[in-house]
């Protein structure tokens, strides 16, 4: 299994852990050069949000994993955790709607929870 996809099985399973909503992954290698994918998916409040990115980061470092930056902290309403290869966008609903991550990024790419379950 290559580095990266053991980030996002990481990622996956930390957001699956805390009840994430709609997660979706986007594959975008060859569409853009920061990063291989992207994790989007939604939070019920501010603080749910902000609980899945820290359980992300806690996940990340307790793997070996140093996360290069997180963004969006104080507001919650969109909280951004990069994983280098992996970036991870945690949202509110009203949020991810406005914004439309997956359809700026082409929605033929996005995988949804069910087919991107971890194996482990």
């Amino acid at each position: 299994m290559k580095e990266v996809d053991v980030i996002k099985d990481l990622a996956i399973k930390a957001l699956d852990d805390m009840k994430a909503v709609d997660l979706a992954v986007l594959d975008v290698r060859g569409k853009s050069s920061v990063t291989d994918f992207m994790v989007i998916v939604s939070g019920t409040s501010g603080r749910h949000v902000k609980a899945m990115a820290n359980n992300v980061v806690v996940e990340a470092k307790k793997a070996g994993i140093k996360p290069l930056g997180v963004e969006g902290e104080a507001s919650n309403e969109w909280v951004l955790v990069d994983l280098v290869d992996v970036v991870v966008h945690i949202m509110l609903p009203e949020t991810r709607d406005f914004y439309q991550l997956e359809k700026l990024w082409d929605a033929g790419s996005v995988e949804k929870l069910a087919e991107i379950r971890p194996s482990t």
